[in-house]
């Protein structure tokens, strides 16, 4: 029997500099953790910021909690349908932009909100901390952790038989 292939997950906000990195990191941690193989990812729906580090205040909260960020921003791409099983977007908005660049109905399908898997908000918006202060930034890693924590328990359930049916 041939092992399933990785899971592929790109977490994605709109500039890729404060919310998808953080959730890159996050969910790269906790899928490794709960034993699943994955490649993980991130994405911008914007191209403001393409080839930049992630934002200054988030490569310090993913610091504080034992995470680097060395990645650098990117924008969304007709071909992450493809390459992704699940794309996570971080607000409702992010989803909605991403739907309409999927081109199909089974591409957009792979669109899901982070806030999904929070237990404590399902569906909720994961808000830009952009404009705010340092506490917009630990708000926004702790929605984030509790997200990726319970992505990852689903991914690894072992009544799973694919990796597509473990999300």
């Amino acid at each position: 029997m041939t092992p399933p292939a990785p899971l592929r997950v790109l977490a994605l906000c709109l500039g890729n500099i404060c919310r998808s990195p953080v959730a890159e990191a996050l969910l790269r941690r906790e899928l490794a953790a709960a034993g699943v193989e994955a490649v993980v990812d991130s994405a911008g729906t914007g191209d403001w910021h393409v080839g930049r580090p992630a934002d200054p205040r988030s490569i310090d909260v993913a610091r504080r909690h034992g995470l680097r960020l060395n990645g650098k921003a990117r924008q969304l791409l007709r071909r992450d349908f493809a390459d992704y099983d699940v794309i996570l977007a971080m607000d409702s908005q992010n989803a909605a932009e991403a739907r309409a660049l999927a081109g199909t109905p089974g591409a957009a399908s792979r669109v899901r909100l982070m806030r999904d898997f929070d237990p404590i908000a399902p569906g909720a918006d994961v808000p830009d901390p952009y404009m705010g202060g340092k506490a917009g930034f630990e708000s926004m890693f702790e929605m984030l952790e509790r997200s990726a924590k319970e992505f990852a328990r689903q991914a690894a359930a072992p009544e799973a038989e694919a990796q597509a049916d473990r999300i």
